[in-house]
């Protein structure tokens, strides 16, 4: 069992971030079952509720689940890497505080009040009179406290990159390395033969994160700051004046809100993915990364790429102008095949030059993620195409061969790698009580991950909207028993999973991440007359 008491306060942190991302994923794929369900029995919930739920899940599943566990991780493992103390700690843990309450409020929002302007959030849905000002505000306050704690993370992320504290740098070299700069520098002096390659001063994994953070930060501004118009309009309905919706253009309010939340799925998803994949290869491994200067600079250009790639979300707006269209819907969203694969490359081929591997827990859902991307990403760029998109925008294939199979198998397995290599790091070399349970996880989710997402596939390219549900009508009935029964696999291999660690840690090692519970009393020792 696992004795709190002896881990450190970073230890303690990253397990906090573990166990409420966790409860929240839980929270997400039960929600996402009460969908499916749905769409084969309408009669479980009026369509209001269902919505409510449409508008929560992706919020609860990104931010709640993803985001939680990665900036868990990441506030261990960058402190860790550079040898150096975390910038606050008291910082720190507001991060998860903020974040869980505004999940939790974000979540609150459509299961009392019925908030369910789509996920989307598309103007001027979200403050038309079809919504309660007590929805549009404590979803807005929600997504507000939210964004608060991502800008908290990034803060302190980056003051522990560049908080010298009583060592004398100079901020640019490390500034150039974070960027990956040093990773240009290297390649070129190599094909010129022009001095000598210097090692970089950041780790690669630092690189990774810090870059993605780059992104998250811009990501919170955009869509913290549509909340707060949100808030703005619930605050004049609450007191009996409806602002008209006017002011605000549709269409560029559709590409500011897309730039920032593309910055998740195309931007930083991506670069954290890149990161972590590097950072578990190395440590599997036991080796360099191959091509490590490479991968550095192709980081870099992911980073340029996520900031221009948003327009492939409008390629169906009959407004958006043609040339956006074609650059940034088209082209700049093809090029990701080109960063994303030199990851999986890179990846990969460090693995191969290590020969023979034991397949332990972290590389069976390494390689897991590896192929949850090969599938969602090329899913993504089909529909990037503006033949293509008029047929597939809108319907199930976007959110189910794409983006279920990206979030689902490609990131979620690779954060389970991320946390099956951490667990013994995190809690003193606490092993899980059954392989048998970690590879029923791995199997189950893998199946149920591909099958639901296939399935939800082929019910878009047969016209299943994704934004609708067809009562009294089972053209697509057939497809989502196929979903749900796959999505039944998941729920399987998230209690697995929960039980393999909770008795791992057990029930008072998981209460004390949190609190400190008083030690029983010892039975006093008789006394010698």
């Amino acid at each position: 069992m696992l004795e709190v008491s002896n881990l450190s306060p970073l230890q303690r942190l990253a397990l906090r971030f573990a166990v409420i991302s966790l409860v929240f994923y839980g929270v997400t794929i039960l929600e996402g079952m009460m969908m499916r369900v749905h769409q084969i029995n309408f009669d479980l919930m009026d369509p209001d509720h269902y919505f409510a739920i449409m508008g929560a899940h992706p919020m609860v599943g990104i931010f709640g689940s993803s985001f939680m566990l990665a900036f868990g991780a990441f506030y261990f493992l960058v402190p860790t890497l550079l040898k150096k103390d975390i910038y606050s700690q008291r910082l720190a843990e507001l991060t998860w505080m903020l974040m869980a309450v505004g999940t939790g409020i974000v979540w609150l929002s459509g299961f009392l009040f019925r908030y369910a302007a789509l996920y989307t959030n598309y103007w001027p849905l979200p403050v038309s009179k079809e919504f309660s000002p007590y929805a549009l505000g404590s979803f807005a306050i929600g997504n507000i406290l939210i964004m608060a704690g991502v800008g908290v993370f990034c803060y302190n992320l980056f003051g522990t990159v560049f908080h010298q504290r009583d060592e004398k740098k100079p901020i640019g070299p490390l500034l150039m390395s974070a960027l990956g700069i040093d990773g240009f520098i290297n390649i070129y002096r190599r094909l010129t033969k022009k001095g000598i390659e210097k090692e970089p001063i950041m780790p690669l994994p630092v690189v990774a994160i810090f870059r993605g953070t780059i992104d998250t930060i811009l990501d919170a501004l955009v869509l913290g700051g549509i909340s707060v118009v949100f808030l703005y309009h619930a605050f004049y309905a609450f007191m009996g004046t409806d602002l008209s919706a006017n002011w605000f253009d549709a269409l560029i309010y559709k590409n500011i809100y897309w730039w920032g939340l593309d910055l998740i799925a195309d931007g930083l998803v991506l670069i954290y993915v890149a990161g972590t994949w590097y950072l578990l290869a190395t440590l599997i491994s036991g080796k360099p990364l191959f091509m490590q200067n490479i991968a550095r600079a192709a980081l870099l250009v992911e980073l340029v790429v996520s900031w221009n790639v948003w327009g492939h979300h409008l390629l169906s707006d009959q407004g958006q102008p043609n040339l956006m269209k074609i650059v940034s819907g088209e082209m700049v969203t093809a090029f990701e095949l080109v960063t994303m694969g030199i990851a999986v490359f890179i990846t990969l081929t460090t693995l191969w030059q290590a020969r023979p591997l034991k397949m332990t827990p972290p590389l069976m859902f390494l390689l897991a993620g590896i192929l949850g991307f090969s599938l969602g990403v090329p899913a993504g760029i089909i529909q990037a195409d503006l033949g293509m998109n008029r047929i597939l925008h809108n319907t199930q294939w976007v959110i189910g061969s794409h983006a279920h199979m990206q979030l689902l198998v490609g990131l979620g397995m690779t954060l389970y790698a991320a946390l099956y290599a951490l667990f013994p790091m995190l809690t003193n070399n606490t092993e899980l009580k059954s392989s048998f349970l970690t590879k029923f996880h791995f199997w189950a989710h893998l199946i149920g991950g591909i099958g639901m997402a296939m399935a939800m596939g082929f019910a878009g390219m047969d016209g299943m909207l994704r934004r609708a549900i067809y009562p009294g009508d089972a053209t697509f009935q057939s497809h989502m028993i196929v979903a749900a029964f796959f999505g039944s696999l998941m729920i399987l291999a998230y209690l697995a999973m929960m039980y393999n660690i909770i008795s791992s840690i057990g029930i008072r090692g998981l209460i004390e991440i949190f609190v400190k519970l008083p030690k029983g009393q010892k039975k006093a020792e008789p006394v010698e007359a």
